[in-house]
């Protein structure tokens, strides 16, 4: 084992980290405003995949193109979960936790189950991009496009939210809705909009990374259980409802992975990512940036 292959590990780690945390923002975002788990987030990453992999095959848009029209699709997917289902489920009378995640939990199988019947379960993928099997060298470290253009991104976005989340009026609205919900509508702001506006942005920016990853990853029903997993425990390590925590969890969760396929066989990579998530759990178990 060279310092060059240390490095190039390293280096594909960060930048597959980077797209982790894109996709556990989002996840974040939902839980510190509503402390809902969205157990359907693999599947909109899933969907978003779907959405550039047809935009590509039908329409010949490359999936840089498709990015932004993939992230409106799950904007206004997210915003009609909230309207349609778990705006309903937190109102139950008794065991309204349960609720809404066998609320979100049936909507994952369900999305699950009809992309199976109406994509079949086939490994699709997208065969030539822009970007697709291109990389970069710097230094000797060769960096693949696809993701380096995933990381890049990732950055933005997040540099993005969180501009519109301190430096806009509706980013403070939706800061006071999570901290009293009820004390908000006195003001005059309307608490379902602004859910309903958490969710868009969560379903936004797991759009991003499914369109990213759809250059270089396959796509089929089930691709969104385990990334969804792992932005689980990304949430988790970082600590729940914190986006820069989520973000920064998802860089850790990218090199400590990377790391770990250097000492073990690739297959066992995971085993890195959930001994670390463990060890923070016993040491701080709020997280690394919660304040829970």
């Amino acid at each position: 084992m060279t310092a060059e292959t240390i490095i190039q590990s390293l280096a594909s780690g960060l930048l597959m980290g980077l797209l982790y945390g894109l996709i556990a923002v989002g996840l974040a975002l939902i839980f510190g405003l509503m402390d809902v788990v969205n157990f359907a987030h693999g599947e909109f990453l899933m969907l978003a995949m779907y959405v550039t992999f047809f935009l590509f095959t039908f329409f010949a848009i490359d999936p840089l193109l498709s990015a932004p029209l993939a992230a409106a699709a799950l904007f206004v997917l997210g915003a009609a979960v909230y309207l349609l289902i778990v705006r309903f489920a937190m109102r139950a009378k008794a065991n309204v936790g349960m609720v809404q995640i066998f609320a979100t939990f049936g909507l994952a199988i369900v999305m699950r189950g009809l992309a199976q019947l109406l994509f079949t379960a086939d490994y699709r993928s997208v065969p030539h991009s822009w970007l697709g099997g291109k990389t970069v060298s710097v230094a000797g470290i060769f960096l693949p496009q696809p993701q380096l253009f995933g990381a890049l991104v990732a950055i933005a976005a997040f540099g993005g939210l969180y501009f519109f989340i301190n430096r806009t009026d509706f980013g403070r609205a939706l800061e006071a809705t999570r901290e009293d919900p009820g004390a908000v509508a006195l003001v005059g702001i309307d608490k379902n909009r602004v859910f309903a506006l958490g969710w868009g942005i969560g379903g936004a920016l797991v759009g991003l990374a499914g369109a990213i990853m759809a250059t270089f990853f396959y796509i089929y029903p089930d691709v969104g259980a385990s990334f969804a997993l792992i932005a689980y425990v990304t949430v988790a390590l970082g600590g729940f409802g914190s986006v820069f925590g989520a973000f920064a969890g998802g860089i850790v969760v990218g090199l400590v992975e990377a790391t770990t396929a250097l000492v073990l066989p690739p297959s066992l990579k995971s085993v890195g990512i959930y001994a670390v998530y463990l060890l923070v759990v016993f040491v701080r178990p709020r997280g690394l940036f919660g304040s829970m």
